[in-house]
């Protein structure tokens, strides 16, 4: 039934921010070209911010790629977005509902709306689930605020990924992780979805993001780690009647565009080969129940900085209500238009600081205090089934 199919597939963080990615037109009309000369049969991207670059790809890729599916979602779209040979017979997108905080505009990861989306494609006579997902970036890996963030959108990838994979012959998943094979969040992606790496099962360790060879990485992270990191990841896995195996992996982009001295992305292009056959694939036992251990203790944990939070958020709010109400009696004592404006003016400022303080410390901090819950509540139900398995 499956022997002799073989696929490619790509991934690949396109780094297109409108109006803050360098040289991102020229970059995305690159990457549309690349797609369309070179033999790739699936592509997933994550990064495309714009619409309009999506469309500028799937326009160039039309004849090579004619299926492809954007995931809306959010304020300005999730960015990630798949191309395919072969027909979508289904599309799903599950959105993380914890997603970076409203606040911090300068990392921007709650506006896209992010999460795992899904399309279910027909190759010849079997059905493949393919995966696309870009977790939350670390943006300081010795203070990270976004640890529980990043860990409940691995564990429920994870759970995603697992409980709609049952009726497809094998299951793939690329993407920006922004996790490393040693970290917690990729450990839990790959131990309860039965996930294997490409990368491990090949020859070549490579590295995904701030690579010495990439135009855009600087000159420090350079010398500090020439490799990069790798945070960029192709996992897989077969089911009871099909076999895949990994025949490929590499870099396939060159480091630099043709006749530009600049790279396709600030990430690298990875690259895998599968092909399907007859037969059992090999379950991976991984025992997660130490990595669940360590995640419920990360958001126990978060959960308790959220309560701190909302009582200094609520305190601030509370100390910013005595100037309002003093200013409001320097009214009487006015003694011009200018004086007035200004009072006018600091009282519409305080009163907007009051406002975010006010909601930080009510409705943003329930929010996340339930997510927080919610993804606690599901890890233990987890880890306590597979306590009772092992006893069994």
């Amino acid at each position: 039934m499956a022997d002799g199919i073989t696929i490619n597939i790509l991934t690949l963080n396109c780094w297109g921010i409108p109006y803050v990615s360098k040289d991102k037109n020229a970059r995305i009309r690159a990457i549309a070209e690349k797609f369309a000369t070179e033999n790739y049969d699936i592509i997933c991207l994550q990064e495309v911010w714009s619409v309009n670059d999506f469309k500028i790809i799937k326009a160039r890729t039309q004849e090579q790629l004619p299926y492809s599916h954007y995931f809306y979602s959010g304020v300005v779209g999730s960015g990630v977005c798949i191309l395919s040979r072969y027909p979508i017979k289904d599309v799903m997108f599950h959105k993380w509902p914890l997603n970076g905080y409203v606040h911090k505009i300068h990392h921007g990861d709650w506006f896209g709306g992010k999460g795992i989306g899904l399309c279910r494609l027909q190759i010849h006579n079997l059905d493949i689930n393919i995966y696309t997902a870009h977790l939350h970036a670390e943006y300081n890996r010795h203070n990270d605020e976004y640890i529980a963030h990043r860990v409940l959108q691995a564990f429920d990838t994870a759970q995603f990924i697992r409980m709609t994979s049952g009726g497809a012959n094998s299951a793939i998943l690329g993407g920006d992780l922004n996790t490393e094979p040693q970290d917690l969040a990729y450990r839990l992606m790959c131990g309860i979805a039965g996930l294997t790496d490409a990368c491990s099962n090949s020859t070549n360790n490579l590295g995904t993001n701030e690579c010495a060879n990439n135009s855009y990485t600087s000159s420090q992270l350079a010398r500090n780690l020439p490799e990069g990191k790798r945070i960029d990841h192709i996992l897989y896995k077969g089911s009871k009647n099909i076999k895949i195996e990994l025949t490929n992996f590499q870099h396939p982009f060159p480091k630099r565009i043709p006749y530009k001295d600049f790279s396709y992305s600030d990430h690298e292009a990875i690259m895998a080969t599968f092909k399907f056959s007859n037969g059992e694939s090999q379950s991976i036992n991984t025992d997660v129940r130490d990595s669940l251990k360590e995640a419920i203790n990360i958001c126990e944990n978060s959960l308790k900085n959220v309560r701190r939070q909302r009582y200094w958020y609520l305190l601030f709010g509370s100390i910013l209500i005595v100037p309002l109400v003093w200013s409001m009696g320097l009214d009487c004592s006015a003694t011009s238009l200018g004086v007035t404006i200004g009072l006018n003016v600091g009282r519409v400022f305080l009163t907007a600081i009051l406002c975010y303080a006010l909601f930080m410390s009510t409705i943003w901090n329930s929010v996340e205090k339930n997510a927080l819950r919610a993804g606690c509540l599901a890890m233990e139900i987890y880890l306590t089934n597979l306590n009772n398995s092992v006893k069994n």
